[in-house]
């Protein structure tokens, strides 16, 4: 088993960077995830940790050992593209074979490891067939073995699941996190998906124009974001962000008592859907203006005197149509302040 630690790496391409002072550390048989927007720097993140891109600044060590410019082939690293990358003229056992014929183990060693790779990712009755005879899932499974049969240290999948239909990802997601527990192995996992992310992850990070807004587990970045941007990403439907005034403990924007303990002054002030409760002697009066029906729970998008704010109810209680005069309660204790 290895670990990861990384050190103020940064990287730039053409005067633009991509990543600034990065500093990750993931223990030995963990999954972190790299959460982030598009454009962040994730898959830039994973290619200097597989060598593929040379850092400008900073460390990479597996293990304890320095790798920061050693050469790919030797830093036991394996990396699963978003796209799969399978040679669709060779077959299955030829795909997941090829790492270890490029580095000239024989033939008998190749066919016990491709058949006991197989048969871990159930690939067993396709080894014969080519990329075009496989489903999407299957697909993925042979990237996943092509990288396993090299027993890398460190494990890294960039987006893997997003080529994937909704009920295929989250049966694929389900057996990649069983299999890295079951190999305890080393794994970064990068995800433009929160969901992925909060669902899969040992520890995560967040990534925002190549700086890490935050890292920790899933439950931390959930419950204490220390900013505006990690509490608008992470949740589902997102958290109800407004600007907010509070003078002598009192809120302008909702008719909220913060208490005197909160210093005068404006913050962007953030509340979860699921923290507001419909009560019928609540202080904050409002108008129903949209239902979305999500299964067990339904999102109610409600117009109060100065903001539209989101909510979750059971949809077995759902009782409320458009137009319908509502008031609720919001819990002091869940509201979140940010000074920005």
């Amino acid at each position: 088993m290895a670990g990861l630690e990384i050190k103020n790496l940064s990287k730039s391409f053409d005067g633009n960077v991509i990543l600034k002072d990065i500093i990750i550390s993931v223990a030995a048989g963990k999954l972190m995830v790299v959460l982030g927007p598009s454009g962040c720097g994730k898959s830039t993140l994973l290619r200097l940790i597989a060598g593929l891109e040379q850092v400008d600044s900073g460390t990479i060590a597996i293990d304890g050992k320095d790798i920061t410019y050693m050469e790919p082939r030797l830093r036991k690293t394996a990396l699963v593209f978003q796209n799969y990358a399978l040679y669709p003229h060779m077959t299955v056992f030829e795909n997941i074979a090829f790492p270890l014929k490029v580095s000239k183990v024989s033939k008998d060693k190749i066919r016990a490891e491709v058949h006991k790779t197989a048969q871990l990712l159930e690939l067993d009755g396709l080894l014969d067939r080519y990329p075009a005879q496989l489903s999407g899932g299957q697909r993925q499974r042979v990237a996943l073995g092509r990288g396993l049969i090299r027993e890398p240290s460190i494990f890294l999948l960039d987006e893997p699941l997003s080529n994937l239909d909704a009920a295929l990802r989250i049966k694929m997601r389900q057996e990649i996190v069983a299999l890295q527990k079951r190999l305890d192995i080393t794994m970064i996992y990068v995800t433009h998906d929160q969901t992925e992310a909060l669902t899969m992850a040992d520890s995560m990070i967040l990534l925002r124009d190549g700086i890490i807004q935050q890292a920790g587990k899933p439950s931390e970045l959930y419950k204490h974001p220390v900013n505006s941007f990690v509490a608008s990403f992470i949740g589902m439907p997102p958290m109800n962000l407004f600007d907010e005034e509070i003078k002598n403990g009192i809120g302008t924007s909702l008719p909220i008592i913060y208490g005197k303990t909160i210093a005068d002054g404006k913050y962007k002030a953030g509340i979860r859907p699921e923290h507001i409760d419909i009560d019928r002697d609540g202080p904050i009066s409002g108008t129903v203006k949209s239902i979305e029906y999500i299964g067990p729970v339904s999102h109610l998008a409600v117009q109060t005197e100065n903001l539209l704010l989101t909510i979750v109810v059971d949809s077995g209680r759902n009782r409320f149509s458009i137009g319908d005069k509502i008031q609720l309660t919001i819990n002091l204790e869940q509201v979140l302040l940010f000074q920005e």
